[in-house]
């Protein structure tokens, strides 16, 4: 990715999926990019006091950015049973902006909800850099990475702090805990010589070369 980065898409299929996911990297992008935009979609939990922790979460998560979400309330777990209506907010969605990067669920993801998403998001967001964000949870189906994105020590011990203060509807999980989120945090940061970092399967990459290539992704 190269150019200006000046607006950022996050989809989700549950409150905190983005959090857990792409939480550190949007604390680094929010603090070098000040003024960035980002606009969040997520799939489930409107109709619950979830809507109001990822508001809560994401003001925090995106310092210094302007953060536009929605947050809709089809049934968690049951987002294939609901394809239609999910298709047309991910559709819609992309009508209210224009992101220089989409982060997204990634499609080996074994939760029927984050696999949906992830087919879904590439249909209308087709001319876009897509990074796959990974869930740790009770499913063994930790991806194999293509896109490492090396974290501060500080940033690491930051997303765990807000990841407790703003979800406390989720603490009692036995995956929700520093120990789990640092662990994934340090693999990643072995797998590309970094103390931490958060982890992407890139959907799809174009690059190119020379003058026509230059004018084609506007460097």
């Amino acid at each position: 990715m190269t150019g200006d980065l000046n607006e950022i898409a996050c989809l989700a299929a549950h409150c905190d999926d983005i959090a857990i996911g792409v939480g550190g990297t949007l604390l680094t992008l929010c603090r070098a990019r000040r003024g960035l935009r980002v606009h969040a979609l997520v799939l489930c939990g409107g109709d619950s006091g979830r809507a109001e922790e990822e508001r809560n979460a994401l003001r925090d998560f995106c310092p210094d950015a302007t953060v536009q979400l929605t947050v809709l309330d089809i049934p968690d777990g049951r987002v294939p049973a609901h394809w239609d209506r999910a298709k047309h907010a991910v559709n819609a969605f992309r009508r209210t902006c224009e992101p220089d990067i989409v982060f997204s669920t990634q499609r080996a993801d074994a939760h029927q909800d984050h696999r949906t998403l992830a087919e879904l998001t590439p249909t209308e967001f087709r001319d876009h850099l897509i990074l796959g964000y990974e869930i740790l949870k009770w499913e063994a189906d930790t991806p194999q990475p293509t896109l490492l994105h090396p974290l501060e020590a500080g940033v690491v011990d930051e997303k765990s702090v807000l990841l407790h203060k703003h979800y406390p509807s989720q603490v009692g999980h036995d995956w929700f805990d520093d120990e789990a989120f640092r662990g994934l945090s340090r693999l990643r940061g072995v797998q590309c010589r970094s103390r931490y970092a958060e982890a992407f399967v890139v959907e799809k990459a174009i690059i190119g070369f020379g003058e026509t290539a230059r004018e084609r992704v506007g460097i």
